[in-house]
């Protein structure tokens, strides 16, 4: 009996334990969790989730659409909303510009760029209930001498020192061109750490996904080539320049190396470039630098001592004979006049 008390006493703590679990509050969202979250609205009958807005429309005209603020804590949420312009940072990366004066309304070029057309009205701030989830709408006006092509742009939301960026790909209409440049290509480094490196241009007016071939030639043999081919991992947006690098850890030790890049891009662009270079390891540089300064050093000191032992030149000895007295007169002439006796 006192096992059956016992175990009847265990059984009802671990129920009355289960039952203040059930009963706890849900804790709070971590100090470090965002707690909050902004994309693109969709509509009632939309069903997939858009990573970004895509808006296109011709100069002069206005654009709309909406954001969403998903509120997931138990505190109101005050956010506030701005339009910014995006560029290409020098590896490549796709940023905004921040919210200073002047920064936020210019493009790469000090023009006003898309981030500025963009207005959410006397909603720039807007106040998010717990547990609430909030649509914002929003206005992109494109000015009347808009070019054509595309002018990345995103929306902006900040709260308590977080931003998050959602992407505003907007094409005004007209004439487009994909065109690019391939520029300053260099090998650099040595052995497995040898990289090719090269500038990447954006010529036209629309945002190239660009892809890269390179060949590579050496003057003795066949070197282990870089990657052959591939879809570069960046978006170029137009009228911006990157910087960038393939690794080449195949590359000779000891050659003169010369590489062919090949961009390509859809629409048609399509650029190629060429750089070479003397691959020679350190330790022969070394050697081969140490003999080039012994042999000049021993050529110098070998000259020097030829030149101290000449003998300096004397006075001219005395000619000897008649010529010593000067020159032999000339023999007199006699003319002879009248008759031979």
């Amino acid at each position: 009996m006192p096992v059956l008390h016992t175990l009847r006493r265990a059984a009802a703590v671990l129920l009355l334990a289960a039952a203040t679990l059930y009963a706890a509050p849900a804790r709070p969202a971590a100090a470090d969790e965002p707690g909050w979250t902004a994309e693109p609205a969709t509509g009632a009958a939309a069903t997939a989730v858009r990573p970004y807005f895509y808006l296109a429309g011709a100069p002069g005209t206005v654009l709309e659409d909406r954001l969403a603020l998903a509120n997931t804590t138990d505190q109101e949420r005050t956010i506030t909303l701005r339009g910014a312009d995006a560029y290409n940072t020098a590896d490549g990366a796709f940023a905004v510009r921040p919210a200073t004066p002047g920064a936020g309304a210019t493009g790469a070029t000090g023009a006003a760029g898309a981030g500025s057309w963009i207005s959410f009205g006397a909603a720039t701030t807007v106040k998010v209930p717990p547990r609430t989830r909030a649509v914002v709408p929003f206005t992109l006006t494109v000015p009347p001498a808009s070019p054509p092509g595309d002018h990345p742009a995103a929306v902006i939301a900040t709260e308590g020192g977080r931003e998050v960026g959602v992407r505003v790909h907007l094409r005004v209409g007209g004439p487009t061109l994909a065109a690019l440049t391939v520029e300053d290509v260099a090998v650099r480094g040595r052995g497995a750490a040898a990289v090719i490196a090269y500038t990447l241009v954006n010529r036209g007016n629309v945002a190239l996904t660009p892809e890269l071939r390179i060949r590579a030639e050496a003057l003795v043999g066949e070197p282990a080539g870089p990657p052959r081919g591939r879809t570069l991992p960046i978006e170029l947006l137009p009228g911006q320049r990157v910087e960038l690098t393939e690794p080449w850890p195949g590359a000779p030790a000891l050659d003169r190396v010369r590489v062919t890049l090949t961009v390509t891009a859809p629409g048609g662009a399509r650029a190629v470039a060429t750089g070479s270079r003397w691959l020679v390891p350190w330790s022969l540089a070394g050697w081969t630098g140490g003999g080039l300064l012994g042999l000049g050093a021993t050529t110098a000191a070998a000259l020097y001592l030829v030149r101290g032992r000449r003998p300096e030149p004397g006075p001219a000895p005395a000619p000897d004979g008649p010529s010593a007295a000067g020159p032999t007169p000339p023999t007199p002439h006699h003319e002879l006049t009248g008759a031979a006796r």
